[in-house]
C-alpha cells in the first residue's frame, strides 16, 4: 500500500555516525573517598555513551512525522484521508494505522495541524508553525541506526550520582528516576565537572534481559556493546517491516498462512486461490492445500536483496506464484508480498493457537454471540444430525442447543486442563452428543475448534453476532424466505442424484426452519442457516437429519457458489477423497 504523508519530499542525510572509540580520550580516573565508584569526566567517553542511551527515542510516532529523532507531544490533530482525529496517546496512533489498512489500493494522506510541540533528543521542546518547519527537521535527522543514540539498552532507574569539582571536591548528589532527568543533568555539566556513580547500576536490554555493572569500564562496555545489537526501527515504515532474514526465516514456518489476494501480470487472479493454506517447512519445503483438501509440494529460500529480505516460491504448478516476492508488509497477523510488474499477494497468519488464554477470557469470548455447530465428532462418529445447531453461552452457567423449534438446556464450565490449556465442559442430558470435557485446540476471531484426537472427540463452531448482522447474510436469507424451492440438480461427482428430488418443495422459514412437502403435504422438517464463516464465506447450513433417506443427504455446510432471486447454486468438497458435490435450487 502507498503511503504519502503530505509533510514534504523527505531526505533522509545519511552521514556516518560519530565513533567515539579510539579517537577518544581514556578514562579520567579519579581517586577520591567519598563515593564508592570511580569518576569521569562530563565530556569523556563514558559521558557520551551515558547520554546516548537516555536520549529520547522517537520512533514511535513515525507514522506521522517520518522522524525518529524527535516525537510531537500530546495531544495533537492530524487528518488522515479527510478524516480529523485526535492524538491523545501512544495508543490513539493505532487509529491512524486502521485508517490506512482499511484499503490495500489507496493513496493514504495525512496532514498535521499545526501548530505542534515536539520534544527532541535531548527532550528540549520546540514549537513548530508549519509544515515546512518540521520538513527541516526531517531532512536533518539521521535515520537507519546511523544515529548516535542507544535504544536498545537502558538504565534501570533510580541511578545516583555524585559530582566533584577540578580539586576533586565532591560538590553535590543528584538522583535521577528517568531518561528526561538524567539528560537534563549531564547538559548542565560544565566541561571541566567531574561525575561519579555509585555503582553497583543495572541496565536492561531490549529482550528483557537485565546486565549489572560495576564499573566505569564495564558500564562503557556494555552500552558500546548494545549500539548495534538490535532493530531500532528508526525509520518511516509504521509496520515493522524491518525483518532480517533470520527473524523471516523463523516467523515464515510459524503457522500456516491463508491466501486472500494474488495478482499476477496484471489480473486478480485472487478467487482461483483464496483460501489456500501455505505451510512454510523449516527446511525449505513448503506445502500448499487447495480449497479441495489436495496437496501442492514445492519449495522456498531466502536472500537480502536492495529492497530487503526476499522470498522465492518455486513450484511445479502453481506457477502464479513462482517469483521472487519482496515483504511489503508484516503486521497484525498479516503478511504483504510484491512483485514486479504489480505482481502481489497478500496473507494472513492462521495460527488459531489459545496460547496463554486465562478461563475469564474465553468465558468472555463464548458468552458474546451464538456459536453454531459446524462440527461434531463423539468417540470417531461424526454426529450430522447437530450441523447448524446453534449454542447460547449463557450466564450462571447455563448452556442452550436449539435448532430453531426445539431447544436442549445445559450447564457449561471453562476450567484449566490438568494438560495445560482450557477446557469447555458441556453436561446437556438430553444431548448426550455434546456431553463432554473439550479440549480448547484452535481460537479464531469467528472460530473455536475443540479436540480429544485421542479419544475421537471433536467439535468446531462458528460465531453469529445478532448484534452486528452481516448485510449479505440478511439479504441472502430474505431471497430464501421469499418462496418455494425445488432440487433442480444434485450431482454427487459424476453421479446424478436429481431424481431423487423430483417432486419435492422446499420453504426456508422463520426461525430457520426447513420444510420439505409434496402436493402440500408436510414430508418433513429440519433446520437451515446463512453463516458467513471464519475464512470469510458464506455458508448455507442444511440440517434434515442423519437418516437412511435422500434428504440426509442434505445435511451438510454447503458452500455458497451463487445466489439469485430464483436460482440458488451451493457445493461442497469432500474431506475425504475430494469429491464436488453439487446442489442447485430453482423457484
Amino acid at each position: 500500500m502507498k503511503k504519502l504523508l503530505n509533510l514534504a519530499t523527505y531526505t533522509l542525510l545519511l552521514t556516518g555516525a560519530l565513533w567515539l572509540g579510539s579517537c577518544q580520550e581514556e578514562f579520567e580516573e579519579v581517586n577520591t573517598s567519598s563515593t564508592t565508584g570511580t569518576s569521569f569526566k562530563a565530556t569523556s567517553e563514558t559521558a557520551v555513551l551515558i547520554e546516548n542511551t537516555s536520549s529520547l527515542d522517537g520512533s514511535f510516532d513515525n507514522i506521522v512525522d517520518g522522524s525518529s529523532c524527535f516525537a510531537l507531544n500530546f495531544p495533537y490533530t492530524v487528518n488522515v484521508n479527510g478524516l480529523d482525529i485526535t492524538i491523545d496517546s501512544r495508543e490513539d496512533l493505532d487509529l491512524i494505522e486502521d485508517v490506512f489498512d482499511e484499503f490495500d489500493e489507496d493513496i493514504d494522506i495525512l496532514d498535521i495541524i499545526f501548530p505542534i510541540t515536539i520534544t527532541q533528543a535531548d527532550f528540549t521542546e520546540i514549537v513548530i508553525n508549519n509544515k515546512e518547519e518540521l520538513a527541516e527537521l526531517v531532512r536533518s535527522c539521521v535515520e537507519g541506526g546511523q544515529d548516535d543514540d542507544i535504544e536498545c539498552i537502558d538504565f534501570v532507574y533510580p541511578v545516583t550520582f555524585y559530582t566533584f569539582d577540578i580539586n576533586n571536591t565532591q560538590t553535590g548528589k543528584v538522583t535521577v528516576e528517568n531518561d528526561e532527568q538524567l539528560r537534563r543533568f549531564f547538559h548542565e555539566l560544565g566541561e571541566d565537572d567531574i561525575v561519579s556513580l555509585e555503582y553497583p547500576v543495572t541496565l536492561m536490554k531490549k529482550d528483557g534481559t537485565e546486565v549489572q555493572v560495576s564499573n566505569n569500564e564495564e558500564l562503557a562496555m556494555a552500552l558500546r556493546m548494545a549500539k548495534d545489537s538490535c532493530d531500532e526501527d528508526d525509520d518511516n515504515d509504521y509496520n515493522d517491516d524491518d525483518f532480517s532474514l533470520e527473524r523471516l526465516a523463523a516467523y515464515l514456518p510459524e503457522c500456516p498462512w491463508v491466501v486472500l489476494t494474488v495478482e499476477r501480470d496484471g489480473t486478480d487472479q485472487s478467487g482461483q486461490y483464496e483460501a489456500y493454506l501455505f505451510t512454510f517447512g523449516a527446511d525449505g519445503s513448503v506445502q500448499v492445500k487447495d480449497r479441495g483438501g489436495n496437496t501442492i509440494n514445492g519449495e522456498w529460500n531466502l536472500r537480502m536483496s536492495d529492497h530487503g529480505p526476499a522470498l522465492t516460491l518455486a513450484f511445479d504448478t502453481l506457477v502464479d506464484f513462482n517469483l521472487e516476492w519482496y515483504v511489503c508488509e508484516i503486521g497484525e497477523g498479516k503478511i504483504k508480498l510484491y512483485g514486479s510488474e504489480g505482481n502481489r499477494i497478500v496473507m494472513r497468519s492462521n495460527c488459531g493457537d489459545p496460547g496463554d488464554l486465562l478461563p475469564g477470557a474465553l468465558t468472555e469470548v463464548l458468552r458474546e454471540c451464538s456459536w453454531i455447530i459446524k462440527k461434531v465428532t463423539n468417540q470417531d462418529m461424526d454426529i450430522d444430525r447437530l450441523i447448524g445447531y446453534a449454542f447460547e453461552f449463557q450466564a450462571e452457567g447455563v448452556v442452550t442447543l436449539s435448532n430453531g423449534t426445539t431447544t436442549s438446556a445445559g450447564t457449561w464450565a471453562v476450567a484449566q486442563g490438568t494438560n495445560g490449556g482450557l477446557v469447555l465442559a458441556i453436561t446437556m442430558g438430553d444431548e448426550p452428543g455434546v456431553s463432554f470435557e473439550w479440549p480448547l485446540r484452535d481460537l479464531l476471531d469467528s472460530r473455536l475448534k475443540f479436540e480429544a484426537a485421542d479419544f475421537g472427540y471433536e467439535l468446531v463452531l462458528e460465531r453469529v453476532c445478532a448484534n452486528t448482522p452481516d448485510g449479505d447474510v440478511l439479504e441472502i436469507g430474505n431471497i430464501l424466505m421469499g418462496g418455494d424451492w425445488t432440487v433442480f440438480a444434485y450431482m454427487e461427482g459424476d453421479m446424478d442424484g436429481t431424481s431423487n428430488y423430483d417432486g419435492f418443495d422446499f420453504s426456508f422459514g422463520m426461525e430457520q426452519v426447513l420444510t420439505v412437502s409434496t402436493n402440500m403435504d408436510l414430508l418433513t422438517t429440519g433446520l437451515w442457516r446463512v453463516v458467513r464463516d471464519s475464512e470469510g464465506n458464506l455458508k448455507v447450513y442444511l440440517n434434515l437429519g442423519d437418516g437412511d433417506d435422500v434428504f440426509a443427504d442434505l445435511t451438510d455446510d454447503w458452500d455458497l457458489v451463487s445466489v439469485t432471486a430464483n436460482r440458488l447454486e451451493l457445493k461442497d468438497i469432500s474431506g475425504g477423497d475430494g469429491t464436488v458435490t453439487t446442489l442447485v435450487f430453482v423457484k
